[in-house]
């Protein structure tokens, strides 16, 4: 499969043989091993090679090394002279065939060391790019991620705007143009009221409010009969999330307005923050 191909081009099986791993990695791979059979054959494969290198490259101790160090390790006898001390006499502890496998070992355990130096940096290394390519992968991922967002509003975007065409065609569709007041001179807003199905929508390319801040929000108020209903709260942004924004519904009314309020709405109007209003002409 990719995924053990990948696992094994990483190389980190051979500091798993070489013993360079915490306990964490290694439970790791041996995880992998249990879960991939070509992984359990790689490291099998990597015991091997490095066996086989080790005694390749093995170096003969030289001649008398083991009976110096036995001379080295027998305990010198206290109780007697020198002229009586018994001289020295060395016993193999072991037959030729386990004596060739012992000097065997430790040849592969010195080759197994050198390997480990030479090849320490060139791990770490491949270590090292790996998790380089993590990173940059986690990074395309983003990427991906932000570019489909983007793709998403766009999407969205494009709808609301063909919803704005049809409106704008639609003569059960009433245009309201709200007109900025002495505090806002130069502010404006498209309310879209549909009377028989009391449907609400604020058109987002033609507003022209300054943006609020994030304590304040502006609300929507229809005027009925002299009196205000409270319509929902929305906010004017450079860049708006929607471009028609839905409002509560209302089936009959003489003007629309708009007061800046704090966040959430507001009961009753701010008489004196109303920054657009308009009347309805049928």
């Amino acid at each position: 499969m990719e995924e053990a191909k990948a696992y094994i081009e990483t190389g980190i099986l051979e500091l798993y043989v070489l013993g360079q791993l915490n306990a964490l990695e290694q439970l790791e791979v041996e995880e992998m091993a249990a879960k991939y059979p070509e992984i359990k054959e790689e490291i099998t494969a990597i015991e091997i090679a490095m066996e086989h290198y080790a005694l390749s490259h093995a170096i003969q101790p030289t001649s008398g090394l083991e009976k110096q160090i036995f001379e080295r390790i027998t305990p010198a006898t206290t109780n007697t002279t020198a002229k009586e001390k018994p001289e020295a006499k060395i016993v193999p502890l072991y037959n030729d065939n386990s004596a060739s496998t012992i000097r065997s070992l430790r040849f592969a355990l010195v080759a197994c060391i050198a390997l480990l130096v030479i090849s320490t940096g060139a791990l770490y290394s491949a270590h090292s790019s790996l998790t380089l390519a993590n990173q940059q992968i986690a990074s395309l991922s983003l990427d991906k991620q932000k570019f489909a967002s983007t793709v998403s509003y766009i999407t969205d975007e494009n709808k609301d705007l063909q919803k704005i065409a049809a409106i704008s065609s639609d003569p059960t569709w009433t245009p309201v143009k709200l007109s900025g007041t002495k505090i806002s001179p130069k502010a404006n807003l498209v309310v879209y009221w549909h009377k028989a199905g009391h449907h609400v929508v604020l058109d987002n390319t033609k507003m022209a409010l300054p943006e609020n801040d994030a304590d304040h929000q502006y609300q929507l108020w229809a005027m009925v009969n002299g009196k205000p209903v409270d319509l929902g709260v929305f906010d004017a942004q450079s860049q708006p999330k929607k471009l028609l924004v839905t409002m509560k519904e209302i089936g009959n009314a003489q003007a629309f307005a708009v007061t800046l309020e704090k966040r959430g709405g507001s009961v009753n109007p701010t008489m004196e923050k109303m920054v657009v209003l308009g009347g309805v002409t049928i």
